[in-house]
Order: structure tokens, then sequence, then C-alpha cells
């Protein structure tokens, strides 16, 4: 049995004797995955295309991920003053 099927026969077996807040929460996570079908969205597909394409171009400079991080932390704390 590989890993997925693995979980997927220990969640069903958990989920029938869950009580009804773990219940609730598992259902509502599922339903918050069904309404997020962004990569479905031509719109959204297309931004990213647009954007992936200016980045392999050269026309889009990137930054490191721990220099983003570090402006959207500086940013979070001046919205919090």
């Amino acid at each position: 049995m590989d890993a997925v099927n693995h979980m997927r026969s220990e969640v069903k077996k958990y989920i029938d004797v869950a009580d009804a807040k773990v219940v609730k929460m598992v259902n509502a996570m599922l339903e918050a995955e069904k309404e997020s079908d962004w990569w479905k969205d031509e719109e959204i597909l297309k931004i990213v295309e647009d954007r992936s394409s200016e980045y392999k171009s050269g026309k889009v400079k990137g930054i490191p991920w721990q220099t983003a991080k570090k402006q959207i932390l500086a940013s979070k704390k001046n919205a919090n003053r």
C-alpha cells in the first residue's frame, strides 16, 4: 500500500470515531479547498504565466526569499503600530 492510500485508510478510520468538533473542522477544510480553484481561473493563470515569462526573460528581477521575508515582516510590524 503506498503512502497516500495508507493515509486515506487512517483518515477514514479516524473520522468514523471523531467527535463533532473534529468532523466540523475537517468538513470546513474540505469546503475551503473546493472553493479555492484558483488554478482553473484563466485570468489568474494568465497573470502567473506573464509574470513567469517576465522573470525568465530577465525583464523583472526577482529577490531572494530572505529579503522578501524581511520586507514582509517589517511591513507587518509597521502595520501593527
